[in-house]
């Protein structure tokens, strides 16, 4: 997943922008970007893959001069791009996932269009979508008619002489909110962006809306939709904990995970109720709360600069960073019975080895393992992250149990089936915890706070929302 930030300001909007955008470095690890337009368009991209935003950009953006820009933090693609298109130039930054991508691109290299970025020998997404774009008649056309030939969710800002433009996939699946000062207007991924910028939330634009954000203020190019099928994992995982996506804030959200997992869990006596962090921490705090147990941390993570496990593309990385992060507090550890709330289980590796492990090796006595989600049964269709279900620990559950790949994995879905019972106590026994138990779907909608219908649940589904247009 990327994360982007949008600025018009009545001055030099460049230390707003450098600051907005660097408020997404939770979401992307590999590249980042800013791109300025004053008398001529500016633009600066490093690769941020071993080191931080703000260290990269510090000294780029006082020398980006303008009253307008864009920025990207980037999970995989080198952005923003600039093009000079047949109606004018312009500069884009996007997020989401194309499944059509290979073939679009080569429908564009029969026309005689070429492509100048690569992506670890693949097309940049990004530019693919401004070339998709530059088809059209107009601006507004074109990103119309470019998302008739997606097949995905794609979510962007492009940076012309009109102002911003912000325009949110159709699906609705990755959020974009608008929000306003006295002296400039913003659009942003993450409302975390807005509260040290001096901004407040004016507007959470719905599926498929285009705003236009100028000096004068806020245009509506294009009404949006109420059929909307936005990311539930950004509550219980992705978004930052003072972030809001459809006027919801993640942090409670998280807390009442944390409460539904303890209201299940009257059968079991701990000492200590602790989160790994930084994203379990929430739903231990809510945890501790139901099941009036203390919150303690056991587990400590040094320092913001390092990351989170589950962005880096390369699995040597993701391990690294796992390890290196926490670190044991013996004394709080020894002799205990602990409750470990996590976001989610994805290949459970890390969990495992650099999280259980540790708290073992320290004296834990028991160690009950809970999971803020249903177990993840899908790679997601949408954006970066698992790639094939062979990654995903349910699935390696399930192949164990059958003794072959299944395509049909229904009653594991059904967390009152036998099977579905079997497969957790696998992955508990491959985990070596005293219990493990997974949140529910409804109580996970439940705790989110919206219907069914407008959340994307794919990941523990396998179905996506019905959204036609």
């Amino acid at each position: 997943m990327s994360g982007f930030f949008g600025v018009v300001s009545q001055s030099d909007c460049s230390q707003t922008l450098f600051y907005g955008t660097d408020y997404h470095s939770h979401l992307g690890t590999e590249y980042g970007g800013l791109a300025v337009l004053g008398e001529t368009f500016s633009r600066t991209i490093h690769n941020i893959s071993q080191t931080q935003f703000k260290s990269k950009f510090f000294d780029d953006h006082k020398m980006m001069k303008g009253n307008k820009g864009i920025g990207v933090i980037s999970a995989k693609e080198e952005q923003p791009i600039f093009i000079n298109s047949k109606f004018g130039p312009f500069c884009i930054v996007s997020t989401g996932r194309l499944e059509n991508a290979n073939h679009l691109a080569k429908e564009l290299l029969k026309k005689g269009i070429s492509f100048s970025e690569v992506s670890r020998d693949t097309v940049n997404i990004t530019e693919l979508v401004a070339k998709l774009i530059t088809q059209g008649n107009d601006l507004l056309d074109g990103i119309q008619k470019m998302f008739k030939k997606i097949d995905g969710s794609c979510s962007f800002l492009i940076l012309n002489h009109e102002g911003v433009w912000a325009i949110r996939d159709r699906l609705g699946y990755t959020p974009i909110a608008v929000g306003q000062r006295e002296d400039a207007w913003a659009v942003t991924s993450e409302t975390s962006a807005f509260t040290n910028n001096g901004f407040a939330t004016v507007k959470y634009m719905a599926p498929g809306e285009i705003v236009l954000l100028n000096e004068k203020g806020m245009v509506q190019k294009k009404k949006g939709h109420h059929k909307n099928q936005i990311c539930s994992f950004l509550w219980i995982y992705t978004g930052f904990p003072s972030s809001s996506y459809e006027g919801i804030n993640v942090e409670t959200v998280r807390e009442r995970c944390g409460q539904c997992l303890a209201k299940k869990d009257r059968d079991i006596e701990v000492d200590v109720v602790c989160g790994v962090p930084d994203s379990g921490i929430a739903h231990a705090l809510g945890y501790a709360m139901e099941s009036k147990r203390p919150y303690r941390r056991p587990l400590v993570k040094y320092t913001p600069g390092y990351g989170r496990s589950y962005t880096p593309p390369a699995q040597d990385i993701r391990d690294l960073v796992a390890k290196m992060k926490l670190v044991p507090i013996k004394d709080i550890i020894e002799g205990k019975r602990i409750v470990v709330c996590d976001d989610s289980i994805v290949r459970g590796t890390q969990l495992k080895n650099f999280t259980i492990k540790k708290l073992w090796e320290n004296g834990a006595r028991e160690v009950h393992v809970r999971i803020a989600c249903p177990p993840l049964m899908f790679p997601c269709r949408f954006n970066l992250s698992t790639r094939t279900t062979h990654e995903l620990a349910a699935r390696r559950a399930i192949k164990d149990i059958e003794k072959k790949d299944i395509e049909n994995v229904g009653d594991y879905i059904d967390p009152d089936s036998d099977k579905y019972k079997k497969m957790v106590k696998w992955i508990e026994k491959d985990l070596e915890v005293t219990t493990l138990r997974y949140q529910r779907v409804d109580d996970m909608v439940k705790a989110i706070g919206l219907t069914r219908e407008n959340l994307c649940l794919y990941c523990w589904t396998g179905k996506s929302s019905k959204v036609s247009f």
